[in-house]
């Protein structure tokens, strides 16, 4: 964990002007990995929660978060309870604030601009198991972020009234029809027509789906891209 710390430049990631404070994360975040009590693990969340990973007092969230996700996690799992508590109460405040922050976009592996709350969910999904077996906390953090769905499209048709799109999905989708947001080539794009489940979600394997887009241009849809939820993204954004 600490070579992970270690190994970001803190400063080097944007953050709220006048708010966050990148010296804060290093040292928060080796605090917390190495703590061994309540009272250590106290003050390490302090330095995390007052301008490190997210600033409590304004409900502000700092892309750093989505960068520390996996080394919280890593805390939860392999450090002190007290610590591990702590970890999963800095991923909470992120979670929530994030959902309020509809303008803030982080690059990822899958796409070059994504709501923070999704990034955040994405890594909280990763650790499913953990989280799942962890206290109430834990899953219901999880539970939280399942409604951040993700569908990355892997092959798409065209229909006579629209498209077809075929691929993966994470999260899950409410069913009915819902607003979405397309990722592809470096664009993000507010689609205008309302995205459903082709066919019904299975409980088999609730990771692979069609979703039905009506009014869709295929050229639109055509893998790479990859859907977020349109509710995560209605604020400002390079597009």
């Amino acid at each position: 964990m600490l070579e992970a710390i270690d190994a970001v430049n803190w400063g080097d990631l944007p953050g709220t002007r006048d708010l966050y404070e990148p010296d804060r994360v290093a040292t928060g975040l080796r605090a917390l990995a190495t703590a061994s009590g309540l009272v250590r693990a106290a003050d390490a969340g302090s330095l995390l929660a007052g301008g490190g990973l997210v600033h409590d007092h304004s409900g502000a969230v700092f892309p750093a978060a989505v960068t520390a996700a996996p080394i919280l996690l890593a805390i939860v799992r392999d450090g002190h309870p007290e610590a591990g508590a702590t970890a999963l109460g800095l991923l909470d405040d992120a979670l929530t604030f994030a959902v309020c922050d509809r303008r803030t976009r982080v690059a990822t592996s899958y796409a070059e601009a994504v709501p923070l709350c999704c990034a955040l969910a994405d890594h909280l999904r990763h650790h499913a198991g953990l989280l799942a077996a962890s206290v109430a906390e834990g899953r219901r953090l999880l539970a939280d972020a399942a409604h951040h769905w993700r569908f990355d499209v892997q092959e798409a048709v065209a229909e006579e009234d629209g498209v077809a799109a075929f691929g993966v999905l994470a999260g899950r989708f409410p069913g009915g029809t819902q607003p979405a947001e397309l990722h592809r080539a470096g664009h993000v794009t507010p689609l205008a027509v309302q995205v459903a489940p082709h066919y019904p979600l299975s409980d088999r394997s609730p990771d692979e789906a069609c979703l039905r887009m009506d009014g869709a241009r295929l050229d639109e849809v055509a893998p790479p891209a990859v859907l977020f939820p349109g509710r995560c993204g209605s604020g400002s954004a390079d597009r």
